[in-house]
């Protein structure tokens, strides 16, 4: 499963809005096997998720299913991912998108000329009382067929990636830019990509736990004690 969404980095710099930049968009996705972002893409400016994610959305493994919120969503990009034959897509529609169902069990999606035809799963969150309208070309025949409970439950998993962001904003601190030039910003926002990939190919005693927060509470305190980078360097096991 490929999760997919992106995030807001809020511009402080008034340098920055001189440039006519408001904001910034750091699009990914997350695989669930590795826990590795990829298909990574920063958008300098303002535009709606829409518009933007192709290369997050390319990055999908093969055999893969890339599972994207409402703001992904377009009946054209519904048209680009029904076209691919060696990916799923699994993405949720706007609760006002008009929907008919058909005498084979398919939906016709949205109004006039731009309509789709595809499988929609619907599904309610009595906690929240919110409903879930979901598009998907995952088998519903066959051995691989996929029942709409399994559909649901895939959704579910999309919320790693919310995890994800708030990893990057809280623990490795990307809330806030610490340079005022596009070209640092990049930077800052790879370094700490890079800090989150490391933290997953780490391995620490078990007893200070698994998790990547434990993981950098771990080495926060290994640096500490080890104030030689090249002595604590040579005491880290990486996993291969």
């Amino acid at each position: 499963m490929f999760p997919l969404d992106s995030t807001i980095v809020t511009l402080t710099s008034k340098l920055l809005w001189g440039l006519g930049y408001h904001q910034v968009k750091l699009f990914s996705g997350l695989d669930l096997l590795t826990s590795s972002p990829d298909g990574i893409l920063i958008h300098f400016g303002q535009g709606h998720d829409s518009k933007y994610g192709d290369e997050t959305i390319a990055a999908t493994p093969e055999n893969g299913c890339s599972i994207m919120d409402r703001g992904f969503a377009s009946l054209a990009r519904i048209k680009t991912l029904q076209a691919q034959k060696d990916r799923f897509f699994l993405l949720r529609i706007r609760n006002n998108v008009k929907l008919e169902m058909l005498d084979d069990g398919q939906f016709l999606i949205g109004t006039g000329a731009d309509q789709v035809t595809g499988r929609v799963v619907v599904f309610s969150d009595l906690e929240t009382r919110s409903e879930f309208r979901l598009v998907t070309n995952l088998p519903t025949t066959g051995e691989q067929a996929i029942s709409n409970e399994e559909i649901s439950e895939f959704y579910r998993l999309r919320w790693q990636i919310e995890l994800f962001w708030k990893f990057l904003k809280m623990h490795l601190k990307l809330d806030r830019l610490i340079t005022k030039n596009p070209n640092g910003i990049e930077i800052q926002i790879y370094t700490c990509l890079i800090a989150y990939v490391i933290l997953q190919l780490v391995s620490i005693p078990k007893e200070f736990g698994e998790k990547a927060l434990d993981k950098l509470r771990y080495l926060q305190a290994f640096m500490r004690e080890n104030i030689s980078y090249v002595h604590w360097l040579r005491n880290i096991v990486f996993l291969h």
